[in-house]
């Protein structure tokens, strides 16, 4: 049987009553009305109106960059320097982009052909998980030599202060605000987007000890048992405040960037392991004829078939993209610490994104996922359909979806970061930008602090041998769950995958 997007499906369909919609998606009231930023509408009227106030905020911004492009010759051609140098310009890029008075990062730049600021569109806000992320960025950066332990305590301090100025809700932060006056601009407080704040202060007190105190106390005041639904054994995707109500949408679907935020809730004790095991591994796919019911793990229903595009199986994301299957991995080792269960399911689907690229689609580059798209004016999802339950669909490719493979396919990952830089137009005096149509050859020339940090926190994996899935690792709240990861095998009976040649050497037993 095949789904809308070609994937086969074995062996039934069935329905689940609760599902996964897009990740990090704010669903909530209709006909909800925007978060009015009364000093920020204050500010523009007295600077004369909103693009009479971009100089301002320009002038607040850390830094801005020279040349849109780079010359391609200057390049490294050894791999590690290559790496290095994408290392240096995108740290570069980062730290510029942030507020000069409060240190957050802004959400993104920009640039139509130019990059007069006149012209160029500067998103002065951030999300919970820009931040998280960009608290990792900084360890990144310190790790990588590009930082010094002072610079890099005295960085992350000035979020940790910011954060402190920042309006919450029970202790956790509002979906996105204004980095130019620090107001909330949502009504929404998202699960994920916390989990990904957690995160950056669980690496931060991990690598930072100076700073270890003050992210303790954040991490401890925060109970992630707010978002979970008992009854379903699910995480809501979040609660809005305006009118007070919890968002009718969970978490159910496994193979989604939110499972970090499952493991760190577990870990804290702030939900029971069961939860864990009621995300549903292989949505639609009913239990197989004469199995007797599910396999269980340790008691819990665990995964009862297979998705299966072109010999190879998996378990499916939502949609396809490459940071549902991977951005995890940026400071888990599920490799290591999950080598049958999400270890192996990360390699397929990174082979998949390049033998559907590739092969399907004829492309000469490989690796979708949510970017901005090139030539356009908007951010959207991006995927390879038959990866997903939901599939998205999407032209796109973008850089920061190669540099996420690097975790565990790093030869064709490198080989295609550097044909996105030699043969597009995507590569700036910052680094890598977000987007390239491999059809049209058009790039959007958009630098967005999520797909940055990104990029630079899977170089450093990449370049200092995984220091900040380390980190995250020796961390007290990540310990505990450790062994829980390597409780599944999803692939029992499955060959071996050959990264090289995106080939499994035999087929699962018949079912």
């Amino acid at each position: 049987m095949s789904s809308p997007s070609g994937v086969r499906i074995a062996p039934a369909l069935a329905a689940l009553v609760v599902l996964a919609c897009a990740p990090g998606a704010a669903l909530g009231p209709r006909g909800q009305a925007p978060v009015r930023a009364p000093r920020k509408e204050a500010l523009e009227a007295r600077l004369g109106g909103r693009e009479a106030a971009r100089s301002y905020i320009h002038s607040r911004l850390a830094g801005w960059p020279n040349q849109l492009l780079v010359d391609r010759a200057t390049l490294p051609r050894d791999d590690d320097a290559f790496l290095r140098r994408v290392a240096r310009d995108t740290w570069t890029g980062l730290a510029a982009l942030t507020d000069r008075e409060n240190g957050l990062p802004i959400d993104h730049v920009r640039f139509d052909g130019s990059l007069d600021p006149a012209s160029a569109e500067i998103g002065d806000y951030a999300s919970t998980t820009n931040i998280g992320l960009y608290l990792v960025a900084i360890v990144a950066a310190h790790d990588l030599g590009l930082l010094g332990e002072a610079d890099a305590i005295d960085k992350a301090g000035r979020v940790l202060d910011a954060l402190d100025r920042l309006e919450t809700w029970h202790a956790f932060y509002f979906n996105f605000y204004d980095t130019t006056t620090l107001e909330r601009t949502s009504d929404f407080v998202s699960f994920i987007d916390s989990a990904w704040l957690a995160a950056g202060l669980i690496v931060t007190r991990s690598a930072l000890p100076a700073l270890g105190d003050r992210c303790s106390q954040m991490l401890a005041a925060r109970d992630f048992g707010r978002f979970y639904d008992a009854k379903r054994k699910l995480m809501s995707h979040g609660e809005f405040v305006d009118p007070e109500m919890r968002s009718p949408y969970h978490y159910g679907v496994f193979y989604t960037e939110a499972r970090l935020g499952s493991l760190i809730a577990i870990g804290k004790g702030d939900v029971p392991r069961e939860h864990w095991f009621a995300m549903s591994r292989t949505p639609r796919l009913a239990e197989p004829a004469g199995s007797g019911g599910p396999a269980l793990v340790r008691g819990h229903p665990g995964p009862i078939a297979y998705y299966e595009w072109r010999g190879l199986h998996f378990v499916p994301s939502w949609g396809g993209s490459m940071f549902e299957a991977l951005m995890s991995t940026l400071v888990l080792d599920e490799t290591r610490y999950a080598p049958a269960g999400l270890g192996r399911n990360d390699l397929v689907h990174a082979v998949v994104q390049r033998r559907y690229a590739l092969e399907q689609l004829g492309y000469p580059v490989w690796g979708m996922s949510p970017s901005w798209v090139p030539g356009g004016e908007r951010y959207r999802e991006h995927g390879v359909p038959p990866l997903g339950y939901h599939g998205y669909d999407g032209s796109a490719v973008t850089p920061h979806a190669a540099a996420l493979a690097l975790a565990v396919t790093p030869v064709e990952a490198i080989a295609d970061l550097r044909r996105l830089a030699e043969d597009y137009n995507v590569y700036g005096e910052y680094g890598f930008y977000d987007a390239v149509n491999p059809s049209s050859g058009a790039a959007a020339h958009v630098y967005l602090t999520l797909d940055q940090a990104m990029i630079l926190i899977a170089l450093a994996n990449r370049l200092e041998d995984g220091v900040i899935q380390k980190h995250f690792a020796a961390d007290p709240y990540v310990q505990g769950t450790l062994p829980m990861l390597g409780q599944e095998n999803f692939f029992e009976g499955i060959g071996s995958l050959d990264a090289a040649t995106g080939r499994e050497d035999a087929s699962p037993p018949a079912l």
